[in-house]
């Protein structure tokens, strides 16, 4: 063989390896991806009673996956902030996640009373001039009045969320002098305009924090967190509270029960 074809070989060969080292790795990543996903399920949903997680072995074996794929796997963990290697005791969880149903109407206090109490500190109230998305969706004129509150919102202490809220000032004006500290508005828009809550359109998605978000939330700059912007309406169909909502994404997770029309 010519000595120009020795190297194409050779170059081809290396070219070879490196294609399939890199492929290699990518499936290595997707099975790390794919077992962080299920056992995250099981570590926020009470799987591992005593906090701690089995074995790397254990899990390699019940997975039937490598070792090296299980430590990946336990990395993405980590890096979310849900778990921790401890020397001599192993991999322990060390956050949780407290359920938000998207399938009842329901103010947060009330979704996680099971979990602790929820706390509101009013960061602003008052009225104010409604943009002009604020007031289409509210149904108000525009440039009319809006009660305006912001609200970080903690969990047994610990930042949750923070909650920018809109409501028609002919309602919320009566929410001026209200208990928004350790009440949900949305019992108390029940309570002023004595009509049961309806429904609500809601939107969810995630975003980056920016540097004032984060800094209220106390969560890492560029956090990403969950937006949940939400329009409530009464039960005869008026608008009442358009809310957007930034959630802190390592303490909550986002379930409901969907149906299937056909």
């Amino acid at each position: 063989m010519p000595p120009t074809d020795r190297i194409r070989d050779h170059a081809g060969q290396g070219a070879t390896t490196v294609a399939a080292h890199r492929a290699r790795r990518r499936l290595r990543a997707d099975a790390a991806r794919q077992l962080a996903d299920l056992l995250r399920r099981q570590l926020l949903t009470g799987g591992f009673p005593d906090g701690t997680l089995p074995h790397e072995s254990t899990l390699a074996a019940e997975y039937r996956a490598s070792r090296n794929t299980v430590r990946q796997a336990l990395d993405l963990l980590r890096a979310e902030g849900l778990v921790e290697r401890l020397p001599g005791v192993g991999t322990v969880v060390v956050a949780e996640k407290y359920p938000h149903g998207l399938d009842r109407l329901m103010g947060l206090a009330e979704t996680l009373r099971e979990h602790g109490r929820v706390t509101n500190e009013v960061r602003t109230m008052g009225p104010v001039a409604a943009p002009a998305p604020v007031a289409d969706r509210l149904r108000t004129a525009p440039g009319s009045d809006v009660l305006y509150i912001e609200r970080l919102r903690r969990l047994n202490g610990l930042p949750l969320s923070l909650d920018l809220t809109y409501i028609p000032l002919d309602i919320g004006a009566d929410l001026l002098g209200a208990d928004l500290e350790n009440n949900d508005v949305f019992r108390l828009l029940e309570a002023i305009t004595g009509r049961r809550l309806g429904h609500a359109e809601i939107t969810l998605e995630a975003v980056n924090a920016d540097a004032n978000s984060a800094a209220v939330l106390e969560a890492p700059r560029g956090a990403a967190v969950l937006m949940l912007e939400r329009l409530t309406h009464l039960a005869d169909g008026r608008p009442v509270d358009l809310e957007f909502i930034r959630f802190r994404g390592d303490r909550i997770s986002m379930s409901g029960l969907l149906h299937r029309s056909l």
